[in-house]
């Protein structure tokens, strides 16, 4: 089955954009569409600037449209989202599909001085950590955030419930592209999964300069090659993914074997 990695910058209001890509998916046979973080709603930097009102005008007004969307074309949407509930706010990844809405609450925020969101946000600190698993077309697929990569906890949960794909909307900057390529392929070759990778376009300025974000949105098999990248501007990738491929990896290299023997899985 395909699944489309839709590498873009923050979105205006209007739909047109997202439609014009949503159509391309259609026409292509992509079950899965995924936008990178930051793309649904302004930069963090930005939000932290603006009223709550108008960050939650935003949000709400880009979730009608995805709902639309996704049952026009018949296809699940994954965008991170802010979320308004109850008074307050949390950082999501939503999973679009025909006819319901899932939110996947991040576990695990940046929390640096430079760029807080642990302390900004109202995601709940707690023991355990949830994720969010679904399939189509048979293959089992599970959503995490950018930040998450570097937490061994998310990965021994999602190498226990034996996906095959695993979709990391990200707002990577700073230069950090070798870095995430080292681990996410890494990821994949131990785990035996497929992963895409959706990076965020586009650029912020501060008084401290220019936050670039790069993109090199990329598609990295269960055998830990990369398979296919973008570049620094607006594009598309389709990637196709094989559940028999995913579970052939986990087989034939037999790290799950190991752990199934003693019981950690």
């Amino acid at each position: 089955m395909k699944a489309a990695a839709l590498q873009l910058p923050t979105l205006p209001m209007s739909e047109a954009k997202l439609d014009y890509y949503l159509r391309a998916c259609k026409r292509d046979d992509v079950k899965i569409a995924v936008l990178g973080e930051y793309v649904l709603n302004s930069f963090f930097k930005e939000i932290e600037k603006m009223t709550l009102s108008m960050v939650k005008e935003q949000s709400n007004h880009k979730i009608e449209i995805l709902k639309k969307l996704s049952k026009k074309y018949e296809i699940t949407i994954i965008a991170p989202l802010i979320l308004f509930k109850n008074g307050k706010k949390y950082k999501t990844i939503a999973k679009f599909s025909p006819n319901s809405v899932r939110y996947y609450y991040q576990n695990f925020l940046i929390n640096y001085k430079h760029w807080n969101e642990e302390a900004f946000y109202d995601n709940e600190i707690k023991d355990g950590i949830d994720t969010m698993t679904f399939s189509v077309d048979g293959v089992k697929f599970a959503v995490i955030a950018g930040f998450e990569i570097h937490f061994d906890h998310i990965w021994i949960k999602l190498l226990k419930k034996n996906v095959d794909c695993v979709l990391i909307p990200s707002v990577s900057t700073f230069g950090s592209l070798e870095k995430w390529n080292t681990i996410l392929k890494t990821r994949a070759f131990i785990n035996g999964t497929y992963i895409l990778r959706v990076n965020r376009i586009g650029e912020f300025k501060d008084s401290n300069g220019k936050w670039e974000f790069y993109g090199n949105s990329s598609f990295i098999c269960p055998d830990g090659r990369m398979e296919a990248y973008l570049g620094d501007k607006e594009e598309m990738l389709i990637a196709d993914i094989s559940k028999k491929n995913s579970q052939y990896a986990k087989k034939i290299w037999g790290f799950r074997n190991h752990l199934a023997k003693r019981k950690l899985i």
